[in-house]
């Protein structure tokens, strides 16, 4: 059977090989990956399509087989992250409790530095504009963007390690 012949079988079945597997894994992405893998199985079985009373009939087997083993091989893996999780549970609460404390601190931090430092500060480190982008929006020279960025992230350097007792007092 060449390509011709195997497209002629196929690509009318195509569709609702697509759409039971859409129905059977819920992600349009994972059904369009699975409807693929299916379409290269047939391409590997064509030869026996002639000994076949439907191969559109053999195709829907073939593709709710590959989507019952992509259920079981996603809810068993599922099953070894919940219980990963669950032992990590504690650790990774409070892990994200310390991280959103930090980020939180740092934020009060750049709401006190000066009106242009906070700013270029903001547009440097949160929406990542290049130096030069903010020297020309601010409209200003670059050497006073990076000296007052420097003094930005010096002075909030300064509080956090006050704050986390590291030395300076």
């Amino acid at each position: 059977m060449n390509q011709k012949e195997f497209l002629a079988h196929v690509t009318p079945v195509q569709d609702r090989l697509y759409r039971l597997a859409k129905r059977l894994l819920v992600s349009e992405d994972e059904a369009q990956d699975a409807t693929q893998e299916v379409l290269i199985k047939l391409w590997s079985y064509r030869k026996k399509f002639k000994k076949l009373k439907s191969v559109e009939a053999f195709a829907v087997t073939i593709t709710k087989n590959h989507c019952y083993d992509k259920l079981k091989l996603k809810s068993s893996s599922n099953l070894q992250l919940v219980h990963t999780n669950y032992e990590d549970e504690h650790y990774n609460t409070v892990k994200h409790t310390e991280n959103q404390d930090s980020v939180n601190w740092v934020l009060k931090l750049m709401n006190d530095l000066p009106e242009q430092q906070r700013l270029i500060l903001h547009m440097r480190d949160i929406e990542q504009y290049s130096n030069s982008e903010i020297a020309e929006e601010l409209d200003l020279n670059e050497t006073a963007v990076r000296v007052t960025l420097s003094r930005a992230r010096k002075t909030i350097r300064e509080q956090l390690l006050k704050k986390h007792n590291y030395g300076i007092r």
